[in-house]
């Protein structure tokens, strides 16, 4: 039986990427800071001798070696690591504080770091670690600031990953979504100017669910996906690729933001 430790799991995309892959036949190892959220998910699997679950902060110094711990101690190895756990709302360069700045860097980056380096060494030929990241680690993006730091770094982390542990038989790979429906997501659907800019430019005729992107993690812990390493899998039906407008976005009329 293959043990999954994944991040977040709380609640959207890891929510449904600990289902998605208990569906598979997994052990899964739950972590988040939201211990509710955690028996919530524990009532929906509903099967004690697959899963458990930790309610900790990833970024305390003391979570990766917990978290290690309590898959080796109920399952007594690790497959897969999926680092999932992050926050949203970032702010462009010059509106970031340095106390904004230190929490992306810390939760997005540093933490995710800090977790693969407890987790590799028990890992071996077969195993994979996946870390979601953004489209905005791909562009950069309007606002990204700090989050689009936070989340190109984790890219570039995962390359040196699939680089140096490759020949161990690990992959690493990055899944990049798009904007995502998620409850941390959908409240800014009420600003009219980020529907636009996400719905008026994407080429599909919807916007990413949770289960698009659970769905590709568990395409990149299966066999399917055994000679991928070192990937970036964007799920965000071609908004950054395409420089697609829709035909409202084509007949809007130009408004002068700042009128003299």
């Amino acid at each position: 039986m293959q043990v999954a430790i994944i991040t977040g799991a709380g609640s959207g995309i890891g929510l449904a990427t600990a289902k998605m892959l208990h569906g598979a036949g997994m052990a899964i190892v739950g972590v988040g800071r939201d211990q509710a959220k955690l028996d919530t998910l524990a009532a929906a699997l509903d099967d004690p001798e697959r899963f458990a679950a930790l309610s900790v902060d990833v970024t305390e110094d003391d979570a990766p070696r917990r978290i290690v711990a309590l898959a080796l101690e109920r399952f007594g190895r690790i497959d897969f690591l999926i680092n999932n756990a992050g926050a949203g709302s970032p702010r462009p360069l010059h509106e970031t504080d340095d106390a904004t700045l230190d929490g992306f860097l810390d939760l997005m980056l540093r933490a995710p770091f800090r977790l693969c380096r407890e987790a590799i060494v028990h890992m071996g030929d077969g195993c994979g670690i996946v870390n979601v990241t953004s489209t905005y680690a791909m562009i950069g993006g309007r606002r990204g600031g700090a989050y689009s730091a936070a989340k190109g770094g984790l890219t570039a982390l995962t390359q040196h990953i699939a680089c140096d542990y490759g020949p161990q038989g690990i992959r690493a790979n990055c899944v990049a979504p798009g904007v995502t429906m998620t409850d941390m997501v959908r409240h800014r659907f009420e600003d009219e100017t980020f529907k636009r800019v996400n719905v008026e430019t994407t080429p599909f005729p919807r916007l990413g669910e949770v289960e698009d992107i659970a769905s590709t993690i568990a395409f990149l812990c299966s066999p399917g996906a055994g000679f991928i390493n070192g990937q970036t899998i964007v799920v965000d039906g071609g908004w950054t690729t395409t420089k697609y407008m829709s035909p409202r976005a084509l007949t809007s009329k130009w408004i002068d933001p700042d009128p003299a």
